[in-house]
């Protein structure tokens, strides 16, 4: 079987589909993943054909558009107009990498946007993927990219309006796309194909967010997909010995996200850490914390395999993406998310919900002394942490990567 895997975004948007696609080589299969150049080594270091796409989004971000537009106080037309040019060259490389191969089934994130249509041109089975609930509309709870906990009556109406919203700015370009590139129609339903439901796999663990009764068979959350911890990496001496040299400390850190100011908010962490007596691992990432001078019971890194660091905290403080939120309960300690907007306040509240972790803190709202209180809710509650221990062993005997790929290959047959 050759498989198109599309998917685009930061890190956790691409390696839980690295891990898919791993898992359907090991069954056999050809597996091309097509993302942003940025990943080209990582997809390649685990044997996958990979396919260059124009969506370098993470350099967007670190703009002074990108930032102020993550903080509410820039203008996101501004942004939405230095994006409409990278979505054609996007499409149009998903297309190209499409006719490199007799392809069987094309697996896609919603954010690559022609994953649909080129399935629709190939005549190949769609199967749409990702690590949210958001493409199934249910009673249960509001869309996971709204920032409401319950809509009651209203929460299946809010899934429909949520994808709607979000595909409101992309639905001009897509359709000239489709007539100029595919020759294809304006698109009816892309939740249906040749009269059927689209085949729908969410890669987070039921255990984390409990399958909703009113879903049908085509939506289903297979388990987390992990790839195996990293062979080659080692960590710096330095760490190693700051780990050994005390108590577990927490770590801290905001991924791909950027700060308008991220020293002062670096600042801010470490005070918070001084403020309980904790020890910190505080991870710069990509600009939401940065290198400031710190004493000697924070040590700062740019970054570290999260399957590897995160067992040897005692907590975790991040911003609730996905990825970094399954890494964290992978890891079986207690977790504060500080969201920045999307899908984090969900995840954030997810987690206070299963009992690993406080009620989550926006980033508006982070300072020094909120987050000492939730740092010292999560080192002074031992129930956090047997909570978080109970999660992690339920979701480490998953095997979602299996379980996705049994279910791609019942599509295709």
């Amino acid at each position: 079987m050759q498989v198109l895997i599309l998917t685009v975004g930061s890190r956790g948007d691409v390696q839980p589909y690295v891990a898919l696609g791993r898992g359907l080589q090991q069954a056999g299969h050809h597996v091309t993943l097509a993302t942003a150049a940025t990943f080209a080594e990582f997809v390649n270091a685990y044997g996958l054909d990979f396919a260059p796409l124009s969506a370098d989004y993470l350099k967007l971000l670190q703009t002074e558009a990108g930032k102020a537009s993550l903080s509410g106080k820039g203008n996101r037309l501004k942004l939405l107009r230095m994006v409409q040019p990278m979505l054609r060259a996007q499409l149009d490389d998903a297309w190209r990498a499409a006719q490199a191969r007799a392809f069987d089934v094309i697996v896609y994130h919603p954010k690559a946007l022609g994953g649909y249509s080129i399935a629709e041109k190939l005549d190949a089975p769609a199967v749409l993927a990702l690590p949210l609930p958001l493409y199934s509309p249910t009673r249960a709870f509001p869309s996971p990219i709204l920032p409401f906990a319950d809509l009651g009556p209203f929460n299946h109406a809010s899934h429909k309006l949520a994808i709607w919203l979000a595909t409101l700015s992309t639905r001009g370009i897509l359709k000239r796309w489709r007539q100029e590139a595919l020759g294809l129609p304006p698109m009816r339903n892309e939740m249906q194909q040749h009269g059927a439901p689209v085949l729908r796999l969410y890669a987070y663990s039921p255990v984390v967010v409990p399958t909703p009764a009113d879903w049908d068979a085509t939506s289903i959350a297979t388990g987390y997909w992990f790839l195996p911890s990293e062979a080659t990496w080692q960590p710096a001496p330095e760490l190693v010995e700051f780990l050994a040299g005390g108590q577990p400390p927490i770590y801290v850190g905001f991924g791909s996200m950027p700060s308008e100011d991220a020293a002062a908010k670096t600042k801010l962490v470490i005070q918070a850490l001084a403020m309980t007596g904790q020890r910190g691992v505080v991870a710069t990432g990509w600009g939401g914390l940065a290198s400031v001078h710190a004493p000697d019971t924070v040590f700062q890194l740019t970054s570290a395999p999260h399957d590897w660091l995160f067992p040897q905290m005692a907590a975790v403080v991040h911003h609730g993406g996905a990825g970094t939120t399954a890494a964290g309960l992978a890891a079986g300690v207690p977790t504060v998310v500080c969201p920045f907007f999307g899908d984090q306040p969900f995840w954030g509240r997810r987690v206070a919900e299963l009992g690993a972790g406080p009620t989550p803190i926006p980033q508006r709202r982070l300072t020094a002394e909120r987050l000492a209180a939730a740092l010292q809710q999560v080192t002074t509650h031992p129930d956090m942490l047997t909570r978080a221990q109970q999660i992690s062993a339920a979701i480490c005997a998953e095997d979602g990567v299996g379980r996705a790929v049994a279910l791609i290959e019942a599509r295709v047959r």
